[in-house]
């Protein structure tokens, strides 16, 4: 893990801020996530939380985590705003995702970019990313912007809770 300074890291608040316009999408009721994939310096694929095709009759909110079976390993009902970036950008530029680099971002309740990001923790998008080539991640943290190498990103997201 390293952290941005300078220019890289101007250009990385930009993205970040692409990724909160794309948070502005989402619908789920405990968090607005937005993501986007940058090659080139170029968004080439974008994404937000919801249910699977916005289809509000798959949403369960109301289901506690704890009464899934232990072989359920996503207990969301929502599709990850990194899935659908890598959706997205698989159906535009699938060429262009070896090398790129993942942002991910959210809203605080009032609708502003948060700012703040946790630990590398989806072991789902972690996968997804490097079974397409995605290079890095990006999260901001209260202590700078992070990147992530991707396997790096896998690894500790193994270790998340652990």
């Amino acid at each position: 893990m390293r952290y941005l300074s300078g220019d890289e890291e101007k250009e990385a608040i930009l993205h970040f801020q692409e990724a909160a316009d794309a948070a502005s999408s989402a619908t789920c009721r405990q968090r607005h996530y937005g993501s986007v994939i940058v090659s080139e310096g170029r968004v080439i694929g974008s994404g937000f939380n919801s249910p699977p095709a916005k289809r509000e009759d798959q949403r369960r909110c109301s289901v506690l985590k704890d009464s899934y079976n232990k072989r359920v390993t996503d207990k969301t009902c929502c599709m990850h705003a990194e899935q659908r970036a890598i959706m997205d950008a698989l159906k535009s530029n699938p060429g262009k995702l070896p090398g790129s680099r993942l942002y991910v971002t959210r809203l605080d309740g009032g609708g502003r970019q948060e700012g703040l990001s946790g630990d590398p923790y989806c072991t789902i998008c972690s996968k997804m990313a490097l079974d397409v080539g995605i290079t890095e991640f990006a999260l901001p943290c209260e202590d700078g912007i992070r990147v992530y190498d991707a396997a790096e990103y896998n690894t500790l997201s193994f270790q998340y809770g652990g």
